[in-house]
C-alpha cells in the first residue's frame, strides 16, 4: 500500500432482487447509489470508449490511474478459491495470488506490518472489513470472515510482490454471500461519523483530478483523542471505494509514529486525489486503547451530504 489513491474500474453487472433471497450461483448486486458510476470497464482491462475518445472520466486527463476492479493487472491474478459464503455465518476465505504462468506467488514485500492487506466490502457499501489472512508456504491465503447480510460484495487484495522495481497492485475479485435479501441504498453521512463511542470529524474535500487535504479529528465524550495507538505503522488507515464500480483507494496518512514530527491524535491527515467526480465511501480505520475502530463517511467529489448513517465496519 502506498500514499496516493489508487483505484481501477470494473464493470458489474448490478441488480436487485427484491423481497426474496440472495442466491449464491446467480451473482446478483444491488445498485448502491442513485447516480450512475464515473466509468465502467470490464476485468479485463479494457476501457468504455466516450465521444472524446477518452477513458470514460471526460475532463479529467490527469486523475491518477484506479485499482481494485481487475482481477488480473500487472501480470498477477487474484485467484478467489471461496467465491461464495453464507449470510450470518463464519467461514474460511481462501484464494492464492498467481503469476503470469500461473505459478503461486510466495515472495511479498512487508508493507504497514503486512505482505498483504485484505478488504471486503459489500456492493451497497454498509459492510466493510479489512483483514489480515495467513499465507500458507504454497502461497495459499486464508481468514475467517463473517459477513452479516446477503448480497454482492468485493475482495480487494492490496500487495506489492518482492521483486526488484515491483509495484504495488490491488486486485479484485467479486465474492456471493447467500441468504434472505434486502437492498438498500447508499449510506449517507454529515461531517461527523459516530462510533463505539467516538466522534470523528472530516475536514477537507475530495476533488476530481486534484490533490487535496483530508483531516480526521478523533474525539469522545467531548474531548480530543491525544493518545491513538500505533496500528499497522500508523495512526490511521484510509480507503475509499467509488460508488456504483466499488473502484478502490487506499492511502496512508501523513508522518508516521516516532518519526519525531507526528502526534498520536487527534488529527489524522490525509492527501487524497479523486480520480473522477462522483460519490465515495470513506472508511478510516484507528486503534485506542487496545481495539480499532471503522469510521464510515460518503462524500462527493466537492464534500459530503447533510444526513449520517451506520455502517457495519466489524470492530478489531
Amino acid at each position: 500500500m502506498h500514499t496516493g489513491l489508487r483505484i481501477t474500474a470494473f464493470a458489474a453487472a448490478l441488480a436487485a432482487t427484491f423481497g426474496t433471497a440472495y442466491g449464491v450461483g446467480r451473482g446478483i448486486d444491488p445498485v448502491v447509489a442513485n447516480e450512475a458510476p464515473a466509468s465502467v470497464h470490464e476485468d479485463h482491462g479494457e476501457q468504455s470508449p466516450t465521444p472524446e475518445g477518452g477513458d470514460g472520466h471526460a475532463g479529467h486527463a490527469s486523475a491518477p490511474a484506479v485499482g481494485g476492479l481487475q482481477v488480473s493487472e500487472g501480470g498477477y491474478t487474484l485467484d478467489l478459491e471461496t467465491t461464495r459464503v453464507a449470510a450470518g455465518r463464519q467461514a474460511d476465505l481462501r484464494f492464492t495470488v498467481r503469476d503470469g504462468d500461473g505459478r503461486a506467488l510466495t515472495a511479498y514485500q512487508r508493507e504497514h506490518d503486512k505482505e498483504l492487506h485484505l478488504v471486503l466490502a459489500s456492493r451497497d457499501l454498509t459492510t466493510y472489513r479489512h483483514l489480515h489472512p495467513t499465507r500458507a508456504a504454497d502461497g495459499t491465503w486464508s481468514t475467517p470472515v463473517d459477513l452479516p447480510r446477503a448480497g454482492g460484495y468485493r475482495v480487494f487484495a492490496d500487495f506489492t510482490p518482492a521483486r526488484k522495481g515491483a509495484e504495488n497492485l490491488t486486485l479484485g475479485a467479486d465474492l456471493a454471500v447467500s441468504g434472505p435479501y434486502e437492498p438498500k441504498g447508499l449510506p449517507t453521512s454529515g461531517v461527523t461519523a459516530e462510533v463505539d463511542g467516538y466522534q470523528v470529524e472530516l475536514d477537507g474535500k475530495l476533488r476530481p483530478g486534484a490533490a487535496g487535504e483530508l483531516t480526521l479529528t478523533v474525539s469522545r465524550d467531548g474531548e480530543p483523542v491525544t493518545d491513538l495507538q500505533p496500528y499497522l505503522g500508523a495512526y490511521g488507515h484510509l480507503v475509499a471505494l467509488r460508488a456504483g464500480d466499488l473502484a478502490y483507494l487506499h492511502v496512508h496518512p501523513h508522518g508516521e509514529p516516532g518519526d519525531g514530527a507526528t502526534e498520536p491524535g487527534p488529527d489524522i491527515s490525509f492527501t487524497a486525489t479523486a480520480p473522477s467526480s462522483g460519490t465515495y465511501r470513506l472508511f478510516l480505520d484507528f486503534r485506542h486503547e487496545g481495539k480499532v475502530h471503522t469510521a464510515a463517511f460518503t462524500v462527493g467529489s466537492g464534500g459530503p451530504p447533510a444526513t449520517q448513517e451506520p455502517v457495519d465496519g466489524h470492530r478489531h
